[in-house]
């Protein structure tokens, strides 16, 4: 499956910005995409994921009540909606998707096989 993520931009704080994960379809309802971000000089980090058939999805702690993530399966398209982006969302975003075995997987990046490109958000007055 490829991936191809868009929609980052530069941003005032408290702004908003909606990220779009395009794949070139959707191999199974099992399918995971999740988000990762890396800001400069740190490790990348998991920020959320979504299950393509029936929509469960989590976000990391930093982001809950800011983020959220829908699908259009029709589209083959994941969002990622931020809202209320505080400076220390500065990073490149990246979608990721797999067949990932188990939830408890879902966080961890090395489970996904089809990755996008980078997309870079910058949050800054």
């Amino acid at each position: 499956v490829q991936l191809q993520a868009s929609g980052g931009g530069l941003v005032q704080p408290g702004g908003s910005l909606r990220l779009s994960c395009a794949a070139s379809g959707f191999s199974s309802d099992y399918y995971v995409i999740g988000w990762f971000r890396q800001a400069p000089g740190k490790e990348r980090e998991w920020v959320s994921y979504i299950r393509i058939g029936d929509g469960v999805q989590d976000f990391t702690a930093s982001v809950k009540g800011r983020f959220t993530t829908s699908r259009d399966n029709a589209r083959s398209t994941v969002y990622l909606q931020m809202n209320g982006l505080e400076p220390e969302d500065t990073a490149v975003y990246q979608c990721a998707g797999g067949i990932v075995p188990q939830p408890v997987f879902y966080t961890d990046a090395r489970w996904y096989d089809d990755w996008g490109q980078g997309t870079l958000v910058t949050v800054s007055s």
